[in-house]
């Protein structure tokens, strides 16, 4: 009975062992799984990082910095060239028009948010009084603000802000000679159209002798002294300045009767300074 006892002893030994080693094959296939499903995540964090990479490396190569806050680059840059070719005013023939007779003037208008003057010719008030030639040319003036500018002034950039109906005329019985009054309330008109119209009175001898311009309205307000500064000019939107008046006029800011001061023009019922108000005369 013994050599059969030690047969059987040997065959479980065997089954054993080929136990074993399909516990160890199983064991090792797990762990190639394992292996593999963590390398497949590896190369995938590695293609997510070079993807990275290259995605900088561009923006670096653009000069693109990279920022999680929104950053206002302002307006872009206007390409509106705001001049006009032409004949040079040297050279250039004396202007008529068809009432006769002409003079060259320059008249203020917007292009590119500034104000900038182009070349027109107006009516010649000679042989009329000073006075009446003065509110003549005022008028003429006012009249090539409200026109519509020219096909080759549009091509430009060029366009007016002053509207119809608008009109101007010598001032009333008991105003000062510099007087000129318009049809609205100069206060009540668009800040860039009041720009234009002051800065081309300015521009054309419409001016009172300190270099203001005088204007009032069809009310019983008090005129103001307007002022056309080179600032003005650059931001024809902001409020029109104004300067004090000569003492015992009755004119401008400050007078009895006079309405509130828009902000910002440098009237005492503004709050602000009066610019250039020791200069006046």
């Amino acid at each position: 009975m013994a050599p059969k006892q030690a047969v059987r002893g040997r065959g479980a030994v065997a089954r054993e062992r080929e136990q074993e080693q399909a516990v160890r094959g199983v064991d090792r296939a797990a762990r190639g799984a394992v292996a593999r499903e963590r390398g497949w995540r590896g190369a995938r964090g590695v293609w997510a990082l070079a993807s990275l990479l290259v995605l900088g490396a561009v923006t670096a190569g653009c000069g693109i910095r990279t920022t999680s806050v929104p950053v206002d680059a302002g307006a872009a840059p206007s390409r509106l060239p705001c001049t006009l070719s032409g004949q040079d005013a040297s050279e250039a023939p004396a202007p008529t028009t068809s009432a006769g007779p002409a003079v060259p003037v320059r008249v203020y208008l917007v292009c590119a948010s500034a104000l900038e003057a182009v070349e027109r010719a107006v009516p010649s008030p000679s042989g009329r009084p000073a006075g009446e030639a003065r509110s003549a040319t005022a008028r003429a003036l006012l009249n090539q603000l409200l026109a519509r500018p020219s096909e080759q002034e549009r091509e430009a950039g060029f366009a007016s802000h002053v509207e119809p109906p608008l009109a101007v005329s010598a001032g009333r019985p008991g105003d000062p000679a510099e007087v000129l009054r318009l049809s609205r309330q100069p206060e009540d008109l668009p800040a860039t159209a009041l720009s234009q119209l002051v800065c081309t009175y300015a521009e054309n001898g419409v001016e009172a002798g300190d270099g203001t311009v005088v204007l009032g309205g069809p009310g019983d307000y008090p005129v103001r002294r307007y002022v056309c500064p080179a600032g003005q000019k650059e931001r024809p939107e902001s409020p029109v300045p104004t300067r004090s008046p000569a003492p015992g006029s009755g004119t401008g800011p400050g007078a009895p009767g006079s309405p509130p001061g828009p902000a910002g023009t440098g009237s005492p019922e503004a709050g602000g300074k009066e610019p250039d108000a020791t200069e006046s005369p």
